[in-house]
């Protein structure tokens, strides 16, 4: 199987140029970390399963709609992998940290390696899914102890939003070698630190592979949560099937009043 060669695709109304502002949200006072680490090889079967559903308000996460001036955000991750009747090599890395966040370190990460061959003389398959899912929404709020930097804020009032991205890939077949990458970040101390989700997925094999994103932004303006002033309902799909050589998809995603 040759190796494939990664060849990124940039979505880059996501990464540069949108006018986003989710604020992140700080961390509770006792945090929690979590890290796991898994490697497998085998002749027969594999499974594997993992499944995350993170709620967190800078008030109380159990009213049914938000309080004055409080933002949420919801963070699910869901991934699984089926193999039988075959050779496979896995690897795994998980953290997840609860405490609050600088640029370039995450509250989630997560990286996958596989590798799969079927038996010549047998009916082996493997199949995984992946998705990574955010989910924010805040309430209009002043912009005063939000910041460090003092020319974070371009007004006095932190305008309301409400803002959710997936990403994820599948891949069905009898001979796969890839790896995936997602993190994301929506915990930090101040405003200055924007809300992140990263995805990619590289591979060559023989089956059915697809990467994608999903997302609605809504964004309001000044002090009236009311007032929406931004509404975009986005989505990307990328699907191969046959012998696949290379196959290689990457989604950036940033939301904040200050980016890098």
């Amino acid at each position: 199987m040759k190796k494939f060669a990664i060849a990124v695709l940039a979505l880059a109304f996501l990464a540069v140029g949108m006018a986003m502002a989710d604020r992140p949200v700080n961390q509770t006072y006792e945090t929690q970390g979590v890290t796991t680490s898994t490697a497998v090889v085998v002749s027969g079967a594999l499974t594997n399963a993992e499944s995350i559903v993170w709620t967190m308000s800078d008030q109380d996460i159990t009213g049914a709609s938000l309080d004055d001036g409080e933002v949420q955000y919801t963070m699910a991750y869901t991934q699984s992998v089926q193999g039988n009747n075959g050779y496979a090599e896995f690897n795994a890395g998980n953290a997840l940290d609860t405490a609050n966040k600088v640029v370039n370190t995450y509250n989630y990460k997560t990286t996958k390696q596989l590798d799969y061959v079927s038996y010549d003389d047998a009916y082996g398959q493997v199949a995984t899914a992946e998705s990574l899912t955010l989910d924010g929404a805040g309430m209009n709020t002043t912009t005063a102890d939000k910041f460090l930097c003092p020319f974070g804020a371009s007004s006095a009032d932190f305008p309301a939003f409400c803002n959710i991205i997936e990403v994820g890939s599948t891949f069905s077949g009898t001979a796969v070698s890839m790896t995936t990458v997602a993190d994301e970040r929506h915990v930090a101390k101040s405003a200055d630190v924007p809300v992140v989700v990263d995805y990619s997925v590289g591979l060559s094999g023989q089956g059915t592979a697809a990467a994608y994103y999903r997302a609605h932004f809504q964004e309001a303006r000044g002090d009236d949560s009311a007032n929406k002033s931004l509404d975009i309902v986005a989505s990307e799909k990328t699907t191969a099937s046959g012998m696949i050589t290379s196959f290689s998809k990457a989604i950036n995603y940033q939301s904040g009043v200050r980016r890098y």
